[in-house]
C-alpha cells in the first residue's frame, strides 16, 4: 500500500451520518455459465474471480483511511462466506487474487481446495473482527444463489466503513445475474461504479483461456 494525496478535510461526505451507499445492476453471464458447465468448473468460484478482477480494476475501491491519511492498496484479496452442501456448516475464507496464478484453472482449483479444507476443519477459516477489516487489503464478497434479486441492502459495522461489499444472486432464465455493491462515497462516485460494472461485464463475457 502507499499513501496518496487526497483532501479529506474538504470531502463533503466525510462528516455525513453515513457515507455508505449501494447499487444493484444485472449483467449477462451466459458465456461464463456455459463455459463452467462445459468444462466442469464451479460457476460460484468463477463468478468470485470475475468480481475480484473487476474490483481490482478500480483504484477508488482500494483506498482506505488510516491515521487520518489516505492510503491505496496495490490489490484487494477477497473474503467470502462458504457453506457445505447440507447447508449446516457456515464459515469464511480469504482468497488470493486470480492474478497470483498463471492460469485461471489453477486459481479455480486453489479456491475449491481451500474451501473444502476450511469446511472440513483441515484449515482455519478467516477470522477478523469486523471493526478491523478496513485495515486489511480485502473486499467482502457473498452469494445469494437462491434469489434473483433486484436490490439489496447490506449490514455495516460503522456508518463510514470503507471496505467494498459485493453480492451476486441467482442466474435467471435469460442468463442475467444481479450484482450489488456497497461502497463509501468519500472515495467512490457514480463514474467509478460505472467503470466497475463495465469491467464486470467484460469479465463474464470473455471465455477463459
Amino acid at each position: 500500500m502507499r499513501e496518496i494525496e487526497f483532501n479529506l478535510e474538504e470531502n463533503p461526505f466525510r462528516n455525513f451520518l453515513s457515507s455508505r451507499y449501494a447499487m444493484s445492476a444485472r449483467v449477462d453471464v451466459e458465456n461464463m455459465w456455459n463455459y463452467c458447465h462445459d468444462n466442469d468448473k464451479s460457476f460460484f468460484v468463477m463468478s468470485l474471480g470475475c468480481l475480484m478482477n473487476a474490483v481490482n480494476k478500480v483504484p477508488a475501491f482500494k483506498r482506505r483511511i488510516m491515521d487520518d491519511k489516505v492510503i491505496e492498496f496495490d490489490y484487494l484479496e477477497g473474503t467470502c462466506p462458504i457453506m457445505d452442501e447440507e447447508n449446516e456448516i457456515y464459515k469464511e475464507m480469504r482468497v488470493k487474487t486470480p492474478q497470483c496464478f498463471e492460469d485461471i484453472s489453477d486459481w479455480h482449483d486453489y479456491v475449491k481446495d481451500l474451501s473444502k479444507n476450511i469446511l472440513s476443519g483441515k484449515k482455519e477459516e478467516f477470522d477478523l473482527d469486523m471493526s478491523l477489516r478496513d485495515s486489511e487489503n480485502i473486499a467482502n464478497f457473498s452469494c445469494i444463489p437462491w434469489v434473483d434479486f433486484d436490490t439489496l441492502t447490506t449490514c455495516i459495522v460503522e456508518s463510514n466503513q470503507i471496505q467494498p461489499l459485493i453480492t451476486w444472486g441467482k442466474v435467471n432464465s435469460d442468463y442475467e445475474m444481479s450484482v450489488a455493491i456497497s461502497v463509501n462515497h468519500i472515495f467512490v462516485n457514480g463514474r467509478e461504479l460505472g467503470h466497475f460494472y463495465e469491467y464486470v461485464q467484460k469479465q463474464f463475457s470473455q471465455i477463459p483461456k
